[in-house]
């Protein structure tokens, strides 16, 4: 079985590095929707290997967010 990682995030700089070394062996997909960081957040997902979505949120919207994330997995 073959599980995907999706991620809603914003301005997670200081988190993100850990935590997308500790489900590495895990997933074997990345999925990062950002919510309009203004850290490193993109660029450090991007280096992890994970794929980095952009999401418009000026209108709060957690659940579209989550249903972006969603459709990007890709099904085995």
């Amino acid at each position: 079985m073959k599980l995907s990682l999706c991620m809603v995030v914003r301005n997670e700089e200081p988190n993100l590095p850990k935590c997308l070394d500790s489900v590495r062996d895990l997933a074997h997909e990345l999925i990062v929707v950002d919510t309009g960081s203004t850290d490193a957040t993109r660029s450090i997902a991007a280096r992890q290997g994970a794929e980095v979505i952009p999401f418009d949120f000026t209108v709060v919207d957690f659940a579209a967010a989550r249903n972006r994330a969603i459709a990007s997995a890709r099904r085995p």
